[in-house]
């Protein structure tokens, strides 16, 4: 945590140097979890969230922006039981808060396309507890994606949000599964 701190801190002063133009917006879209399990005890299907929250964009030179966003995301997922044929549902419900570097590609003031990557920390704000599992109070993922800027002002991008880590875990039968949640999102942004 104090290694991201300081890079936080040397990235805010590199940008105030540099009289970096910094864009405030509104962010939102769905998500379509992609869920795996460690045992074939359990059936996953994927199911359809969504996330919205405020946003920033701070440009650097030579074509590179930092943007950043402090969204809830809520991610559903289905898991049947392969023995007894019995469902149930998952929703994980977090402040997520994605950190991402893009380099951006312009055809002119009108339009351009750009692609990102970067980490995302989330942190539960629903039920530790659904059904049998213990959900993790935090999780850290990675986006990778491609996008366009229109007009200046609004923002279409679509990423796969990688899990660095189990999701959840329960105990089924004899054995413990744990549970990742990716998800594919796509989005819209404004900036005033």
């Amino acid at each position: 945590m104090k290694k991201f701190i300081a890079i936080a801190i040397v990235m805010l002063a590199f940008v105030a140097n540099s009289q970096a133009k910094v864009k405030f917006g509104l962010r939102g879209g769905m998500n379509i979890t992609h869920m795996s399990l460690d045992n074939s005890v359990l059936d996953a299907s994927n199911r359809n969230g969504f996330y919205v929250g405020p946003t920033v964009k701070i440009g650097l030179p030579l074509g590179f922006d930092i943007d950043a966003s402090a969204v809830y995301d809520q991610r559903k997922g289905k898991l049947t039981d392969v023995d007894d044929n019995e469902s149930f549902s998952i929703t994980s419900k977090s402040i997520a808060i994605p950190l991402n570097v893009r380099k951006g590609f312009g055809f002119g003031d009108k339009a351009s396309v750009f692609v990102f990557a970067g980490p995302q920390f989330a942190f539960r704000v629903g039920d530790e507890k659904i059904q049998d599992w213990t959900m993790k109070s935090s999780q850290f993922s990675v986006n990778v994606g491609l996008g366009a800027m229109l007009l200046n002002h609004l923002e279409v991008k679509a990423n796969y949000n990688i899990p660095c880590g189990k999701t959840a875990e329960a105990g089924i039968g004899d054995a413990v599964s744990n549970i990742k949640t990716g998800a594919w999102q796509i989005g819209l942004a404004v900036y005033f």
